[in-house]
């Protein structure tokens, strides 16, 4: 297995910093940059206010469309791509905690 490396991603115009394999790392720029697009839909919508809650209600809305669709026949992609997502919400999260 490769040795995993660091790689900035932007999600609400905030850069974060993932560790992945360089194999990873075009899935994981895909799953960010999907993600920071559903977090804009959510808070463009102005109805949910606050990074941590754009991020919880994108998280439900990913695994609303997941779920509804059965995994499309592509449930490992599906689940490497929640598990990616997972790490950049936790990334998110985490540094939320930071701030207080």
């Amino acid at each position: 297995m490769a040795t995993p490396r660091s790689i900035e991603i932007t999600i609400l115009g905030r850069v974060y910093k993932v560790a992945c394999s360089r194999e990873e790392e075009p899935a994981l720029v895909a799953a960010a940059h999907y993600l920071d697009d559903k977090m804009r839909e959510i808070r463009d919508s102005a109805k949910v206010i606050g990074a941590e809650r754009i991020a919880i209600m994108a998280g439900l809305n990913l695994a609303h469309e997941l779920l509804s669709n059965g995994g499309g026949g592509q449930t490992e992609e599906a689940r490497a791509r929640l598990a990616q997502c997972n790490a950049v919400l936790d990334a998110v999260l985490e540094d939320q905690d930071e701030l207080f």
